[in-house]
């Protein structure tokens, strides 16, 4: 066991990690035609419109989310004055509603990714793969928030799981803080940092493709030809 959670919690989360930094180096130096989100709008647009809408509004609080919980240690939240009861609330309270709004954005995504017989026909196997990849770690994530928190109250992933994550970016991780983790979240956990690893590999990287130069730009003007 200790060899098995020396790999899940150290080995697999590096490995992750170093994957995802040197595979987007690669394909941006050797694919970047292809660096999109390949977008299927002109196929279907009402799913995909409320899908996505649902999906971007809970995610992004989400992400905010877990940086605060992984990210800052339970100490500095209460120096700041954010107490345990009220870091709990809205954790779970506020944290579970986004966390259903991403849900179901993804549950109508992926529905529609598959279910669209053209929309499937446009996709690779890895774009069904992030799909139902990302749906399983959003419903991890929702069910260990709402579930787990629930039935096992006592349980505080700060003083446990923020605590290892940190440590993995210092270069001292410890496996045995993992031992006591709720299936849930160790689950939720491990997908987490597999879709890390398939990131560069797939239209996820269009994340990092934001078209800020958008806001800038000069017009472009369309005339029309007089002489046809």
């Amino acid at each position: 066991m200790r060899m098995v959670d020396q790999f899940l919690w150290v080995i697999f989360p590096y490995m992750c990690i170093v994957i995802f930094i040197v595979g987007h180096i690669f394909r941006y130096r050797r694919d970047q035609f292809h660096w999109t989100a390949k977008s299927s709008e002109f196929i279907e647009k009402k799913q995909l419109m409320v899908g996505s809408l649902l999906f971007h509004l809970g995610i992004i609080p989400v992400v905010f989310g877990h940086v605060a919980g992984l990210g800052i240690p339970k100490s500095w939240m209460r120096a700041l004055g954010v107490n345990d009861h009220l870091y709990h609330i809205g954790a779970v309270y506020v944290g579970g509603i986004f966390g259903v709004v991403t849900l179901l954005g993804m549950l109508i995504l992926t529905s529609r990714r598959f279910t669209i017989r053209n929309v499937r026909r446009l996709s690779s196997a890895s774009d069904l793969a992030v799909n139902v990849l990302l749906l399983f770690i959003v419903f991890m994530g929702l069910y260990a928030t709402l579930v787990t928190n629930a039935v096992q109250p006592e349980f505080d992933y700060r003083s446990s799981i923020s605590i290892w994550f940190r440590g993995l970016f210092i270069l001292r991780p410890d496996p045995s803080l993992m031992t006591d983790v709720p299936f849930s979240f160790k689950l939720h956990a491990l997908t987490g940092f597999a879709i890390f690893a398939f990131w560069p590999f797939t239209r996820l990287v269009h994340v990092w493709s934001v078209p800020l130069n958008y806001v800038g730009r000069s017009y472009i003007l369309y005339r029309r030809n007089k002489s046809k």
